[in-house]
């Protein structure tokens, strides 16, 4: 049977209790822990320069958030006069969240504290959507192995972020990619099987917000992130923030024709992005040249047996000097040249930073495509923007899912209607 449990019943497992507040109060406990979280730790003194408040206001607020546990005193600041004042911050063990990255092949799976720091190994499951019809249940029991691996209960997690590839509905919050997640919406789905707090989000679109929040794009407005792994999407950041396009479908950067003699992309449409520079199609390539006897390191590393070729073994490959290797994503690289060069004439952007795993390509790769981009763009145009390859790599949209959720968490808590 279906539970009805709203997201405040959910954080009342969690907290054992629900406090009301009136709104002024709720909003400026809201409003506190969101600069925490953004800007690291303050006195009180900064607190009421920065939330427009008095002193003693802020310091009865502290106390109640340190007593319910959200805060705890950091230590002490240095003072040239007078008493020295005391540092706050995140109470990081107040809760955790876990992170989960569903795949079409593979499901990544990270708890994090309310730091967004790792509390746990990263779990790596060889099934995804495409894969295994029982994968949510899977990945449930994986969640509850893990958490009795870390020591912690699924009454200390505040909320779940998860990413899924394919077309999602923002608007409607329907999956119209796999018919396993398009039978009801996404939050009833995930809500039921976890029965916490959920946010769902695109896969490219959370590793923007990731490189946003965490990476290379922090403190710019208007960059671009290209996501490279099986597919490739493209996650927009302008004027500071996450476009979604007017249902949410923006961002198949993948799907762009660049070849209309080309291959028959599984969209369904002929010459896809995706079948020239997509892991998917330098594997598939792999395969093809291997089985007609290709002399390549990649054979060994697979000890013979082309199924267990990967993107990531390619790469590898490459990084030992395998010429096949280096050619096949050297191939990739001057299509995606091509294609990125359409982005820099479109959007005029910052930088363009290029993620999921081929970022491990980095040394192969960011030379050519430089080169490449000198061909195809014009030269006003590269010269403002900055190619670079992403340091979080594919950990971008684990951490990407983390400060949406905690927003989510923090409107459920201090809801002031409440």
């Amino acid at each position: 049977m279906k539970k009805e449990n709203s997201d405040k019943d959910k954080l009342i497992e969690v907290e054992g209790k629900y406090s009301s507040q009136n709104i002024k109060r709720s909003v400026l406990k809201k409003q506190i822990i969101e600069i925490f979280y953004k800007e690291g730790t303050k006195t009180i003194a900064e607190l009421r320069d920065l939330c427009n408040n008095s002193i003693p206001t802020l310091t009865a607020i502290m106390g109640e958030l340190t007593q319910d546990k959200w805060t705890k005193k950091i230590g002490i600041a240095d003072s040239k006069s007078g008493r020295r004042p005391a540092i706050y911050g995140i109470n990081p063990t107040k809760g955790h969240f876990v992170s989960i990255r569903l795949s079409r092949r593979r499901t990544m799976i990270l708890i994090y504290d309310m730091l967004n720091q790792p509390v746990s190994a990263l779990l790596e499951l060889k099934d995804g959507i495409d894969t295994s019809e029982n994968i949510l249940q899977i990945i449930k029991q994986e969640v509850l192995i893990l958490l009795k691996e870390v020591g912690l209960s699924s009454k200390q997690i505040l909320g779940y972020g998860i990413t899924i590839p394919g077309l999602i509905n923002m608007r409607e919050g329907m999956s119209y990619s796999y018919p396993l997640l398009a039978q009801r919406p996404l939050l009833e789905i995930f809500g039921d099987l976890f029965e916490k707090p959920i946010i769902v989000e695109h896969d490219t679109k959370a590793m923007a917000i990731g490189e946003l929040w965490f990476g290379l794009a922090k403190n710019k407005f208007n960059s671009l992130f290209v996501n490279v792994g099986s597919g490739i999407g493209l996650g927009q950041i302008i004027n500071g923030d996450i476009y979604r396009g007017h249902t949410g479908y923006s961002g198949e950067f993948g799907h762009i024709q660049m070849d209309p003699d080309g291959e028959l992309c599984y969209c369904g449409r002929i010459g896809c992005l995706e079948t020239l520079a997509s892991g998917t199609a330098l594997v598939k390539k792999a395969k093809e040249e291997i089985s007609k006897g290709k002399g390549t390191k990649i054979t060994a590393m697979v000890n013979g047996n082309i199924n267990n070729i990967k993107l990531g073994i390619i790469i590898a490959a490459a990084h030992e000097g395998d010429q096949f290797s280096i050619e096949l994503l050297e191939m990739a690289g001057e299509h995606l040249a091509k294609a990125i060069s359409i982005l820099i004439h479109l959007y005029n952007p910052e930088s363009i930073i290029i993620g999921g795993e081929m970022a491990d390509a980095k040394q192969i790769l960011i030379g050519l495509i430089r080169q490449k981009l000198k061909k195809y763009t014009m030269p006003f145009l590269k010269k403002e923007t900055k190619i670079q390859f992403s340091g979080l790599k594919e950990s971008a949209g684990l951490m990407g899912v983390l400060p949406v959720i905690m927003g989510k968490v923090l409107s459920i808590y201090f809801d002031e209607t409440n």
